[in-house]
């Protein structure tokens, strides 16, 4: 029995048009998605008060629904979108960034919803100060990128346009 180790398909001196400004659209890319996060749940929140007083406090008994909806609707959030044909949330389209595995595979639902899972855990846990990691690798990975084997890369529009500025 042997085992196949692939090799890094994205090297940071090879190509470095794709970990250009990586880390700082990765940062705007969060903060669309958070907003597509919130948006709905802020809505159901308004909702079911709405309905709470409707129904004079019945209605309450559904605000214990709403943190286990919250937790489902980011992951399923997460792992359509990284999963999908853009391996991309639509935070990170809008700024060009794409998942990867760090053999070059496009990412699929499940690594999404891990990533996600992953994300918020390492932060929860290890504080903020633990995506200060990025600034100590050369593909800019955080932690939770470096557990699971995936690197966010330029999109290859993106990567080509920065390769031919600097040919030309």
């Amino acid at each position: 029995m042997s085992i196949d180790i692939k090799p890094h398909a994205y090297n940071p001196a090879a190509n470095p048009e794709l970990f250009e400004g990586v880390l700082a659209r990765r940062v705007v890319a969060f903060l669309i998605d958070f907003v597509i996060i919130a948006v709905p749940l802020g809505l159901a929140y308004i909702f079911t008060f709405v309905f709470t007083i409707v129904t004079l406090g019945l209605g309450a008994v559904l605000f214990w629904l709403l943190p286990p909806a919250a937790v489902i609707w980011a992951l399923i959030y997460f792992g359509l979108t990284l999963g999908g044909p853009s391996s991309a949330t639509i935070g990170m389209r809008v700024v060009d960034l794409e998942m990867r595995t760090w053999y070059g595979a496009p990412a699929y639902f499940v690594l999404g919803a891990v990533h996600t899972i992953a994300f918020w855990f390492t932060v929860s846990f290890f504080t903020p100060f633990i995506l200060l990691v990025a600034f100590f690798n050369e593909r800019r990975r955080l932690l939770h990128d470096i557990l699971l084997g995936t690197v966010i890369i330029n999109s290859a529009p993106r990567a080509a346009a920065m390769r031919s500025r600097v040919a030309g």
